[in-house]
């Protein structure tokens, strides 16, 4: 049965460096949580330390009701899955999904259904007496999953799982990990560095910057309601402003900028005055408005145009040298050398984020 996982101040030092700076998160049982960040900022420490692999210097960690903060990684009931499959070559895939349960001293039948209902979750009871050579990386990769989940653990810990498969294996794995998870009712924790990853699939997860837990939320929440200029920048492409807030009507700013004024959506307290960064997301800015006036219209002028098929991304400029990017779907003609093309631009304000740092 899966748990909830808590984690109360957790702090971890390597020496003179602290990695982890009194976390404190709570995972919901059955959730699927991401632990996302850019490379150092300490995402897999915290998951080792949950998996008994990294002992904290302060703080502690609960799975339900239970301190499993100095248990040693076998007595923790946590199924792991690495970046690399570690599948015996010799072992056919269901003698390597059962060796945990060998391991486990559990009898001999009760092995052989276990494993074969872990390799039908994963959908390759058929290939069960294949070895691992036989398969494609993303299919070695399930065997990996289905190896963690035989021994029905209490929460699942993955560690950058796709980062070996090619872009195509990425995407499709996606979608199976989650229905995978979900199936098994897991909770599981999920380090990595893709943002198109953890947005895609995550239920929440939590943005972490040299050693600091930044923001946590659902992904939609993240994405669109960034806590700093770095949350904003890390979850996607964003380009930013500066302004100084001129007026405030609760979470309604206007903010006064080089480009002119524009209303943007503001954190409660913001105060006239204040100094503030627009986040503007590229796909929030409309082009070729019929708009003639009123909040958030701009005349602008195109920079250069990048055509990637599907979307056209342009860089246009405003006035008093502010650039943005914008981006256009389903373009019908687009010219590389434009930038002699005026345009007009719109934005809802509540698509424009304005953070205090």
């Amino acid at each position: 049965m899966s748990v909830p996982i808590t984690i109360e101040k957790l702090t971890k030092r390597f020496g003179d460096n602290t990695v982890l700076k009194g976390i404190d998160v709570r995972i919901a049982a059955g959730e699927l949580f991401f632990l996302l960040g850019p490379s150092g900022c300490g995402k897999t420490t915290l998951l080792r330390a949950i998996a008994g692999l990294h002992e904290p210097d302060e703080g502690r960690i609960l799975a339900g009701d239970r301190d499993i903060t100095t248990l040693p990684a076998h007595e923790r009931d946590m199924g792991m899955v690495f970046q690399s499959y570690a599948l015996w070559p010799h072992m056919t895939l269901r003698e390597n999904v059962s060796f945990g349960l060998e391991m486990r001293r559990v009898k001999r039948a009760e092995i052989r259904e276990r494993a074969m209902r872990a390799l039908a979750l994963v959908k390759l009871a058929d290939r069960a007496e294949s070895k691992p050579n036989e398969l494609s990386g993303g299919q070695q990769q399930r065997v990996a999953l289905a190896r963690a989940l035989v021994i029905e653990p209490q929460c699942l810990l993955l560690d950058e799982p796709l980062s070996n498969l090619d872009a195509k294996l990425r995407l499709e794995m996606r979608s199976e990990i989650r229905r995978i998870c979900k199936e098994a009712g897991l909770t599981a924790i999920y380090v990595t560095h893709d943002q198109k990853e953890a947005l895609s699939i995550a239920d929440r997860l939590a943005v972490l910057d040299q050693g600091n837990l930044l923001q946590v939320g659902a992904p939609q929440e993240v994405y669109t309601r960034p806590s700093n200029r770095f949350v904003a920048q890390f979850i996607g492409e964003t380009t930013f402003i500066e302004g100084h807030v001129r007026a405030a009507q609760g979470e309604l700013l206007t903010v006064e900028t080089a480009a002119g004024p524009w209303q943007a959506h503001g954190a409660p307290g913001m105060a006239v005055g204040q100094r503030v960064w627009l986040s503007v997301r590229p796909e929030a800015v409309q082009m070729h408005t019929d708009r003639a006036a009123g909040p958030n219209v701009f005349a602008a002028r195109m920079h250069s145009t990048i055509y990637l098929g599907e979307v056209a991304q342009h860089q246009v400029e405003l006035a008093g040298g502010v650039t943005l990017k914008a981006l256009e779907t389903r373009p019908k003609q687009v010219a590389r050398d434009n930038t002699s093309l005026e345009t007009r631009l719109y934005l809802a304000p509540e698509d424009v984020q304005a953070l205090a740092n």
